[in-house]
Formats: structure tokens, C-alpha cells, sequence
């Protein structure tokens, strides 16, 4: 049982039983409270379920990523306590990159993959004219049937929904394309966030992920997109709620936003930071 921050004491969704997570964070910044907070809850529901955690390092942004917060998240890791039983590993290992290579090459031979050179600006225009967002498949430039090669690839992974049982949230069910065809590398040539998570966590064999409640919308697409390239199973899901400050944004790393090395600074302890964290997203293990 676990007191969420929906503001009720909330059973678990049927019992875990899985084997492996995983703690993900991107060295774009210093952790914050957020971080710690999926710590807690990573390292809680993998306590509960007898599974290992994988500490993998999401650097796919090579523009954002920077060695130095790579090296301080492990350090600000290992003084809060949290010790994964694997890693870390990073997504820029040779052995990853291979991976997303080969994985984009099964979508390609599956007639998936197309250019696209829709900006966030196209998008914007788009709803400019239209009254509303894009959404559905496709992207406003029509771009998949104009046999471009760039500068961003996207994946027609279709239309509809996809469900779940989410271990924190309930049943869920979202859109596979909410706004527009999944990207798998940007225009800087990255590989993106949807498409590295999946292609990491099947060949990882990662089988609870644990993450927060702002990306519950993107679990539809990658549950798709898992099923594109021949994952059969898919892991369990359990989304969390968020530290947010009082106007009930979520806390940002570009934002000044409390950050775990400033709370030691002030004397804070590991104890104090984790409980703080897990406070602000009601994670109340009984």
C-alpha cells in the first residue's frame, strides 16, 4: 500500500513481479528533488517486486549532455544511498548505438521510417490556421509522402490507442500519435528519448518501468513502437506523481529549481533529502 500524492492511500495494482528497472536519469543538469523522488520510488517498488535496478545514464542529447553532471549524479547518487545492483551503462556506449542502428534499420525494412523537416515552428503555424494542435498521424507538412531524408526521421506507427494497468495509476489509455508521427532522431542527428527508452529497456530486459506521471502520455507510442521492432511482452508500468512547486509546475533543471547539491551545502542530510522529496509525492511505504 502506498499514500500518493492524489491526496488517498492507494493499493498497488496488482503485485509486481518483476524481474529488473531501472533509475534513468540525463546528465543535462544536477539533480533535483524530482530526481530523487523517482529514486525513491524506483528503489521502493523494486524492494517490493525482488527486482534489480539498472543505473543507465539517457546522454542520447549530445548538444545538452555534459561529463561533468554525469560524473556528479553518480557521486550525489552514492551519497543519498541509492546503489543499483547494474551499471551504469549510457546510450552512448558503442553497444547501444549499434542497437538503435539496427533497430532503425527493422522499421526502415518495414516501410516505417520517413524524413520530415517540420519544425516546432510548423507545428505552431499549423495551429496558428487551424484552431487547435496537430494530432493523429502524420505531420502537418505531410512529409512522408514527400521522400525526404531529413532532417528529423519520424516512425508511422499508426492511429488509435493503446491500454494499460499501471501499477500506480490504474487503467490507462492513451493515443499512439497525440501529436503527430514519433520522432527517432531529431535534427540534430540525436536519437530521440521515445525511441533510445524502448529499444534500451527491450534489449535490457527491463520489465517494470518506473517513471513520472508526465509521461504517461507517451507510453502509448512506445508501446507500440515496442511491438513494431518484436518486443512481445511488454514491461509493467508504474508512473508516479511529481514535486511541484506551489503554482503546480514541475520542478525543471534549467529553472534554479532545488537542487540536491545545494540542499547538502546547506547541511541538509541524505536522510532529510530523501524523505523531503518523497513527502512532496506522497511515497509513504507501509
Amino acid at each position: 500500500m502506498i499514500a500518493t500524492g492524489w491526496g488517498a492511500t492507494t493499493e498497488l495494482t496488482g503485485t509486481p513481479t518483476a524481474a529488473l528497472t531501472r533509475f534513468a536519469p540525463a546528465p543535462t543538469g544536477y539533480l533535483h528533488l524530482g530526481h530523487v523522488a523517482n529514486a525513491a520510488w524506483t528503489w521502493g517498488l523494486a524492494t517490493a517486486a525482488g527486482a534489480r535496478v539498472l543505473l543507465r545514464i539517457e546522454d542520447h542529447d549530445r548538444q545538452r549532455c555534459q561529463a561533468a553532471y554525469d560524473g556528479a549524479l553518480i557521486e550525489d547518487l552514492a551519497w543519498l544511498g541509492f546503489r543499483a545492483d547494474l551499471g551504469p551503462v549510457r546510450q552512448s556506449d558503442a553497444d547501444a548505438v549499434t542497437a538503435y542502428a539496427r533497430a532503425l534499420t527493422h522499421l526502415e525494412a518495414d516501410g516505417l521510417v520517413y524524413g520530415c523537416d517540420c519544425t516546432r515552428s510548423t507545428f505552431s503555424a499549423w495551429a496558428a490556421r487551424h484552431g487547435r494542435t496537430w494530432s493523429g498521424p502524420g505531420c502537418p507538412g505531410g512529409c512522408r509522402d514527400r521522400g525526404l531524408a531529413g532532417p528529423v526521421l519520424r516512425v508511422a506507427l499508426g492511429g488509435g490507442s493503446e491500454s494499460w494497468v499501471d501499477r500506480l495509476a490504474g487503467t490507462c489509455r492513451e493515443e499512439v500519435a497525440a501529436s503527430g508521427d514519433l520522432p527517432v532522431r531529431d535534427g540534430h542527428g540525436n536519437w530521440t528519448y521515445g525511441f533510445c527508452v524502448v529499444v534500451d529497456d527491450a534489449r535490457q530486459d527491463v520489465d517494470l518501468v518506473v517513471r513520472g506521471e508526465d509521461l504517461i502520455p507517451a507510453t502509448a507510442s512506445q508501446i507500440r513502437l515496442a511491438r513494431a521492432l518484436g518486443r512481445e511482452t511488454m514491461p509493467e508500468f508504474a508512473h508516479h506523481p511529481l514535486v511541484r512547486r506551489p503554482d503546480g509546475t514541475k520542478l525543471s533543471k534549467s529553472s534554479g529549481d532545488t537542487g540536491v547539491r545545494e540542499l547538502r551545502a546547506a547541511g541538509r542530510s541524505a536522510g532529510e533529502v530523501i524523505a523531503m522529496a518523497a513527502a512532496a509525492t506522497g511515497y509513504t511505504p507501509t
